[in-house]
């Protein structure tokens, strides 16, 4: 084969630190633009980005010459950087250290995009940190409860 072809659905879960300001809501449209255009440089195509105040949600196509670490570490990194900018709230914003990242099939995408538009209905009935487990569970990831929340 002569070239190299890939399409792989990522979605990526990441919350704020403990000790971070929420994002506020007349700020998230323009802060998901900017994770937008994170991800097109990083030669990925973002397909839907949403969240609440605490978390984030991001649903793309990766690229085959990057790392899913190295992704979110480039989203997360600038994206920190440029909200600082928006005003003094911001001041000491900061994301956590880990993320989450799991693959979604073709036959999961449509519910995976739903799911991340609909973030705002979805908080009204569960918390960020029984929906993060949820997912680990469900795909399988191995994980100790002691570390999931630790700056």
């Amino acid at each position: 084969m002569s070239q190299s072809l890939s399409k792989l659905f990522a979605h990526i879960i990441f919350h704020i630190k403990k000790s971070s300001c929420i994002i506020r809501t007349n700020d998230t449209k323009e802060l998901y633009a900017y994770k937008a255009s994170c991800i097109k440089t990083s030669q990925s195509i973002p397909i839907v980005i949403n969240g609440v105040g605490d978390h984030i949600h991001i649903l793309c196509v990766m690229s085959k010459n990057i790392a899913l670490a190295k992704l979110v570490e480039d989203i997360k990194r600038n994206s920190s950087r440029w909200i600082k900018t928006k005003d003094l709230y911001y001041k000491n914003f900061a994301w956590q250290g880990g993320y989450a990242g799991f693959s979604v099939s073709s036959s999961t995408y449509d519910k995976t995009k739903l799911y991340i538009q609909n973030q705002e209905d979805h908080h009204k009935k569960m918390l960020f940190k029984d929906e993060y487990v949820l997912f680990l569970r469900e795909y399988g990831v191995d994980y100790d409860e002691k570390y999931l929340w630790v700056e």
